[in-house]
């Protein structure tokens, strides 16, 4: 049995439980769920952290749209508090200036061996991406200052986070740059070309420790991209409150300015630009170490679904593991990203994702 057909048997097992649950309390489940499907199953097969848990469209016997997670994996299961917590604690901080909106939580529960936890779905006239770039720009930019106004400084707000939401220091980045090309010279001693770069980042990196260390303590969320907020009359509400931490300013604004990278390079230039015109030559190195540490990240997670792949879907793994290397390449040289080498990327890409796949990313949407 392979991992997609495990991860489906999965699904329809924990699904026949949970779904009279969830009518005993009202929700009823709509027919598609793209969170369910797709690639879904490749994050599960891999993660290290998180668990299993089903991530479910419904609807009330009023007719509200809702989002359910559902577990009955420990370690799903504490993420689920973990991210509870957060949305509370998040209300709380006082060394904030503002803080993001939080979907309001209309369930929250244990029964039958299933965490579950029931949000309000949050609908918006347009998606993200479909946005005007003046509009994804402006949205950007208040959603990371808002992030930077949650700074950690004292004692007191130090104790306040430390057992809810992860700290990283410049160590930890270092530790962790560390360890994907330790992962990466085991799991694939082949790819020569990917290790060596990912060692120059790492050099890198550590060259600039003090750099880094200069501008942590900030609140930053780690997997800041669109399928992880939505706007609706000009309020920016997030999704995911599990990838929280304190950690170095921008460390969300390198996933979300290397998102871009792909998905609207105008948008990506536009972040970049900002921080060389406004803000100091520091922190514009800083968000460039940043980005080499997420490039680093995601290549060790393609690298990782490899061997958990088959056909075209390990064609295409393949293709976005040496893609980013590419891209990482480009950062680690401070030079421009050639529009060719996205435009190349893409025709592979949308030649291998399978129909399922790209059903799911337009749900994601």
């Amino acid at each position: 049995m392979n991992n997609k057909e495990s991860w489906s048997i999965y699904c329809t097992n924990e699904l026949l439980v949970l779904s009279p649950i969830l009518l005993r309390h009202g929700y009823t489940l709509e027919a598609d769920q793209p969170h369910v499907s797709g690639e879904r199953f490749l994050m599960q097969a891999i993660t290290t952290t998180g668990g299993k848990k089903l991530i479910l469209i419904g609807t009330s016997r009023t007719g509200t749209r809702v989002i359910i997670k559902a577990t009955r994996d420990f370690s799903g299961k504490e993420e689920i508090v973990h991210e509870h917590v957060c949305r509370d604690i998040l209300e709380k901080i006082n060394f904030a200036g503002s803080v993001f909106h939080s979907p309001e939580e209309l369930l929250y529960i244990d029964e039958l061996e299933f965490r579950i936890v029931v949000t309000r779905y949050i609908e918006q006239t347009s998606a993200f991406l479909d946005r005007r770039l003046e509009d994804q720009y402006l949205f950007a930019l208040q959603a990371f200052k808002e992030q930077e106004s949650a700074h950690a400084t004292t004692y007191t707000h130090k104790k306040l986070i430390a057992n809810t939401f992860g700290i990283r220091t410049a160590d930890t980045y270092k530790k962790i740059c560390t360890s994907f090309v330790h992962n990466l010279e085991h799991v694939l001693p082949s790819e020569k070309e990917i290790i060596s770069q990912l060692k120059a980042a790492e050099s890198l990196i550590m060259k600039e420790h003090m750099t880094i260390e200069q501008y942590c303590g900030f609140l930053t969320h780690t997997d800041f991209v669109p399928h992880n907020i939505r706007i609706t009359q000009n309020t920016i509400y997030l999704l995911d409150h599990s990838s929280l931490v304190f950690g170095n300013k921008y460390d969300g604004w390198a996933r979300f300015v290397n998102f871009m990278t792909l998905h609207n390079p105008p948008l990506e230039r536009a972040l970049v630009a900002y921080i060389r015109e406004n803000r100091t030559p520091e922190e514009l190195v800083s968000l460039r170490m940043m980005r080499l540490f997420r490039l680093g990240e995601i290549i060790w997670y393609y690298a990782q679904t490899l061997e958990k792949s088959a056909g075209d879907l390990l064609t295409l793994n393949t293709a976005r593991m040496h893609f980013w290397n590419n891209i990482l390449t480009h950062i680690l040289q401070d030079i421009e990203i050639p529009q060719s080498l996205i435009a190349e990327y893409i025709v592979t890409r949308d030649a291998l994702r399978s129909d399922e796949e790209k059903v799911r990313q337009k749900g994601l949407h």
